[in-house]
């Protein structure tokens, strides 16, 4: 019986084993490449936000290729995920289509209609289905005021947006009784709010106005509508109406009616987040 010691043999690791080690693997597929977490992918398809859609596959209502869901899967393009047994269409890579900009008359709500008369259709209601089932106002106006609304039906693109509204220029046509004093002027160029924050208000000029009615062009940064109308109530101005005309880079021109919205382009959207707004 021989005594020599039998030679020591290397452990096989996943690799040799025919294992694929995909997150360091340089040959990757493009399947791959363009997955995405599956809440990631329900919040882009405007159904649900990324908590939402957490639920839903704890409680089983979702299955990717006919099988059911888990927490922290990717799916890709090619993959079939279904709702309650519904086929999901998935959204292509981030672009037009998932973003509109609505001219809002004030008083009105948009998931109600504008008028009573029989066939009427809240805005919510009117936007294309392709766009989302879910829609978000991204710092939506007061209901008493109007103007440019931004509305986007992918929940993802949604929250970018609304991280981004504090450092956007904004633009507001606000009326009010009479003529404002030198220092009622000054009070509102000073941009201090209610709750001591302080807004940068880059100008406020007198825009004409009719009988005792005064408009005054606003520019402020990081403002929502709310904050826009209380930049002139603390000074003890009467405010009658606030209308936003500026969102960003967005701006509310005179061929888009009240009532009226347009989809937003690729370009626009990205202007939102890389250009410097116009002041």
């Amino acid at each position: 019986m021989s005594s020599r010691a039998r030679p020591v043999r290397p452990r096989r690791t996943d690799r040799a084993r025919g294992g694929t080690d995909h997150a360091h693997s340089p040959h990757r597929t493009q399947a791959e490449e363009t997955a995405e977490r599956l809440q990631k992918v329900l919040s882009q398809a405007g159904l649900a936000s990324r908590r939402e859609a957490e639920d839903w596959i704890r409680a089983g209502r979702l299955s990717v290729n006919g099988q059911p869901a888990t927490l922290g899967m990717k799916v890709g393009p090619a993959d079939q995920v279904r709702l309650d047994g519904r086929l999901i269409r998935q959204r292509e890579a981030p672009g037009g289509g998932r973003a509109f900009i609505y001219h809002r008359s004030s008083g009105e709500s948009l998931d109600k209609p504008v008028t009573e008369e029989a066939g009427a259709v809240p805005l919510l209601s009117r936007l294309p289905r392709r766009a989302g089932r879910r829609f978000v106002v991204v710092s939506p106006m007061p209901r008493i005021d109007g103007g440019l609304e931004l509305i986007c039906g992918d929940g993802e693109l949604a929250s970018r947006l609304q991280r981004g509204v504090r450092r956007w220029i904004s633009g507001f046509s606000v009326r009010v009784r009479g003529e404002l004093t030198e220092p009622q002027l000054q009070g509102v160029l000073g941009g201090e709010l209610d709750s001591g924050e302080r807004l940068e208000v880059l100008g406020c000029e007198g825009a004409g106005g009719e009988a005792a009615n005064r408009w005054y062009a606003l520019t402020v940064r990081g403002a929502s509508g709310k904050e826009a109308r209380q930049l002139f109530e603390r000074q003890g101005a009467l405010v009658s109406r606030v209308m936003r005309t500026q969102l960003g880079a967005l701006l509310l021109d005179r061929s888009l009616a009240r009532g009226h919205f347009r989809q937003l382009a690729a370009e626009e959207i990205e202007a939102l987040f890389t250009q410097e707004p116009p002041a």
